[in-house]
């Protein structure tokens, strides 16, 4: 079966610009920079165009591409199990994380110029994990899902690696290590599906799974997979105590990239336990609800405290991105519209304004060579746009009402709320630590005291002020007007809270 090659021709797009930069001279440096940014330019419009032709009556089942990739055995009939194909899809929730990834991929491409070296080998496996960040959105059987999955570890490596800060080879090894045990587990439940059903399709395992009367699975065996799903993608959302590696990464990697790494691949972490975790075992998922929730919490308290004693706006950055993925899993652990609602719009949210923070990071490091907010002060003075950007991003994180912080937060605890309401309240604790530590290191930055290194640097450039004005206006278009995404999503949402059996 075969409706569209439009997905698979967005997934591998970027490989059209990966091949120009092979026949292009490393000494032409300007012209490499300009390949490389221009090139994620093809996959934001093939991923926008899609949007417009769902958002004028096209069915998300017309996209679906489908065909025999390989199988085991020589048997003719088409029914036969124990064959994989190649299988791609989207509905709402996966086609607004593709419009996330192809938008910040083309902010952070244009964010990259400031690179200096190695900028060929850069670009290539920039563009590199742009495929494999797409393929996973749209993958519809898990052994294509976890192919892509593997395929955005080894660019990530090696940008970390190579690009990456004084400590990048420690943090490119923690990353390795941490995200390779998550996927040797992620792979150990896959096949195990796969020689127990004979597929990986998505949607035939789900219904397999929800099906009791079967009896393919016992239930301790549905707790081990769904056990091994929940720690495989703790790890990449990632959930205290699993967390220090992305901490790393936050400080040593490029910030273009971290845009990349905070805006869009920490969000696989909580698309698989949306798709594959509550997706494939809704009831082992609600039997952990209240669990799930305390380590919401958890990850919001802890992040938040230790972004507050930070010195170096990327700790606190880092540190931030584990408090607010506590409420991703705060969200999905109230098992109501509400909740799981929040946090989908929380996944989105923090994937702009993250990616904002860091564009920022890197335009301070440009200026002053350094991150830390004791070196920082007075700001307001000699670059204004920059630090109103600033201002404007820490409200949003800290979720200002008007931003799109704000809307996933407040039905994040609407939902909450409603399940366990004294969690709810301990919860709250979070959101004020959160504005906190966040007008404490902006404040300090843009009002404090005028450090004399600064007077001579110039504010943000014309370029710079329209790539952050973009991220401002997705910010502010979803704190303002959240049905932009509610209406996408909302038939994927039924579906997962009715599997929930919530409300």
């Amino acid at each position: 079966m075969m409706h569209s090659f439009l997905l698979t021709f967005l997934i591998f797009s970027p490989f059209i610009g990966l091949l120009f930069l092979l026949f292009i001279k490393k000494d032409k440096e300007k012209l490499i920079k300009w390949v490389g940014a221009l090139s994620t330019l093809l996959p934001l419009s093939v991923a926008w165009l899609i949007y417009i032709q769902v958002k004028t009556g096209r069915a998300y089942d017309s996209f679906l591409q489908q065909y025999e990739w390989f199988r085991f055995g020589y048997t003719e009939s088409p029914t036969d199990l124990f064959s994989i194909q190649y299988e791609v899809g989207i509905d709402g929730f996966s086609l607004l994380l593709l419009l996330l990834t192809t938008t910040i991929s083309t902010l952070a491409a244009f964010g990259s110029f400031s690179i200096k070296s190695g900028l060929k080998g850069y670009y290539a496996l920039f563009l590199l994990l742009e495929v494999g960040m797409l393929g996973v959105f749209v993958a519809q059987n898990l052994i294509l899902f976890f192919i892509f999955f593997e395929l955005t570890l080894i660019p990530m490596f090696f940008l970390i690696g190579k690009w990456g800060g004084f400590d990048r080879e420690k943090a490119a090894y923690t990353f390795l290590l941490y995200n390779g045990i998550g996927s040797a587990i992620l792979l150990v439940v896959i096949m195990t599906l796969f020689a127990k059903t004979g597929t990986s399709n998505i949607a035939f395992l789900t219904d397999l799974l929800a099906n009791n009367e079967l009896k393919i699975f016992t239930n301790q065996e549905k707790w081990g997979l769904f056990l091994g799903l929940l720690i495989a993608f703790a790890v990449k959302l990632p959930v205290f105590p699993l967390h220090t590696w992305m901490v790393r990464v936050h400080v040593q990697a490029p910030p273009s990239i971290v845009m990349l790494h905070a805006g869009i691949l920490l969000k696989i972490g909580a698309f698989g336990l949306i798709r594959f975790g509550i997706g494939m075992f809704p009831r082992e998922f609600s039997s952990l609800s209240m669990l799930i929730v305390i380590l919401g919490i958890i990850n919001l308290l802890y992040g938040a405290f230790l972004a507050w004693r930070q010195d170096d706006l990327r700790k606190v950055l880092a540190y931030s991105s584990v408090s607010h993925m506590g409420i991703v899993l705060m969200g999905l652990g109230a098992l109501n519209h509400a909740g799981v609602q929040g946090a989908i719009f929380q996944v989105i949210s923090h994937g702009f304004i993250s990616a904002l923070l860091f564009f920022l990071v890197n335009a301070l490091l440009e200026r002053f060579n350094t991150s830390m907010i004791s070196k920082l002060g007075g700001l307001a003075n000699t670059a204004p746009i920059l630090s109103g950007v600033l201002l404007t991003g820490a409200m949003a994180s800290l979720g200002l009402p008007g931003l799109s912080g704000f809307i996933s937060e407040f039905m994040t605890f609407l939902g909450v709320f409603n399940t366990f309401p004294w969690l709810g309240a301990l919860g709250t604790l979070g959101i004020i630590m959160t504005a906190v530590y966040m007008l404490k290191a902006v404040l300090n930055m843009t009002f404090g005291k005028q450090s004399e290194h600064h007077v001579s640097k110039h504010d943000l450039y014309k370029g710079e002020i329209a790539i952050v004005s973009l991220f401002l206006l997705f910010i502010l278009l979803i704190g303002v007007y959240p049905d932009v995404l509610t209406n996408m999503i909302e038939p994927s949402l039924q579906m997962i809270v009715e599997g929930l059996g919530g409300e």
